[in-house]
This record gives structure tokens, sequence and C-alpha cells, in this order.
């Protein structure tokens, strides 16, 4: 794991995530289509079910790549914040795999079967419970930790605000579940700004001259924290 490539792969998490967000959105009606009665779901899914799996699987694979992003972002930094940092981004990129999965693995056979209670089911544990909530925790504990171990001598002050408050608003989701209001919007934003966050992440680590042994200079003290 290179620069390079850490640089490479946040810039198509990126891109993919968006991309495929947003024609599950005119397609599918997504995320306001979870909402809806069950029947409706499964009705909207089946109506454009080979699209529709297409796009999740998309999605899937931009969650996917944070685990090798964790990884190649790891290196920037020897701290022990930044090894904190490594596993939990490896594990928000599993459990948001897991639940944006079932769309084209359990789904396909729930909406034929028109099976709703397995669908309940599946859209309760997998997607609410492991692929949101967690998600939305271990994303936004990954970033603050990932800030924490770079410091404002990576990119500025900017950086460090731009994904604070990508993060803090992402975390919101948490309390999703429970019916908060404007809870749904303020997670939207985050993920938004998180976006752009990952975008100029990935324009840094490009810019910034190599070391010799292929890192990044990344003018931070490693040895306080070590």
């Amino acid at each position: 794991m290179n620069r390079k490539l850490t640089a490479a792969l946040l810039l198509a998490a990126a891109v993919l995530t968006n991309v495929a967000f947003t024609a599950l959105g005119r397609i599918f009606d997504y995320p306001d289509v979870l909402k809806k009665p069950t029947g409706e779901i499964l009705a909207a899914f089946t109506a454009h079910r080979t699209a529709v799996v297409g796009w999740f699987v998309v999605l899937a694979l931009s969650a996917a790549l944070f685990a090798p992003i964790a990884v190649g972002v790891g290196r920037l930094a020897t701290n022990r914040v930044m090894r904190a940092a490594v596993p939990i981004g490896i594990a928000a990129a599993v459990v948001q795999v897991v639940g944006l999965s079932r769309w084209a693995i359990l789904v396909p056979g729930y909406a034929a079967r028109g099976d709703r209670d397995a669908f309940e089911t599946a859209h309760h544990v997998l997607g609410t419970l492991i692929g949101e909530t967690l998600g939305y925790a271990l994303t936004a504990a990954w970033t603050v930790l990932v800030l924490a171990a770079l410091g404002r001598a990576f990119a500025g002050l900017w950086f460090v605000v731009l994904g604070a408050a990508a993060a803090i608003l992402i975390a919101t989701g948490v309390v999703s579940p429970l019916g908060a209001p404007g809870v749904d919007l303020l997670n939207f934003v985050g993920y938004v700004l998180w976006s752009v966050w990952l975008v100029a992440f990935g324009v840094v680590l490009l810019r910034r001259p190599a070391r010799a042994g292929g890192g990044v200079n990344v003018p931070i003290a490693t040895s306080a924290a070590s």
C-alpha cells in the first residue's frame, strides 16, 4: 500500500459511493423507499431488480475499499492512535459490506417468494443494526482517530474541521432508529461532507512529496503517543 494507491482508493471510494447512491435514488427512491411498507419496498425492488442489485453491488464494493484504505492510511503515522484506527476502519468496511450485500444475496429470494417476515428481519438486523448503526459509529470513529493521529500538520486546519464536522454528522445516524427528527438529513449532509473530505484526502496524498521507502512526508511527531 503506497501513497498513490491509497489516494486512488480514496478517490474511487468517494466516486463509486456517490454514483451508486445517486443511481439507487433515481431508480429505487433509495433511501426514502425504506420508510415505506414492506410490500411496497419489495414491489419496487422487483420492478427494477437487475439495476437495483447491480448498484447495491457497486455500493458494497465502495464500502469494501475502506479495508485497504484503512491499511494505507495507517502507514501515514506510527503513533498509538493510528494503530487503533486501522482495525476500526477495517471493521467499518466489514459491517457495511454485510449490510449492503443483503440486497444482492437475500432480498431477491425474499421478493420472489413474497417473504415479508424474512425481509423485515434481515432489514432490521443486517441493515439497521449492523450496516447502518454500527457502520455510522465505526466510520465516524475511524475518521476522528485518523484526524487525531495526523493532526493539523498533515493538510491544515481546514482538513481537520471538514473531517470532524463530517464525522459528527455521520454519528448522528446512530440515533436514527429512535425516530429523532432531522437526524436522517444531518446524516446525509455528513456523508456529503465526508465524500468531499475523502476526495481532499486523496488529492493531498497525491500532491505531497514521497519520502524514502515509498511513504509520505507527514510532518507529525510519532514518539509521544507511540
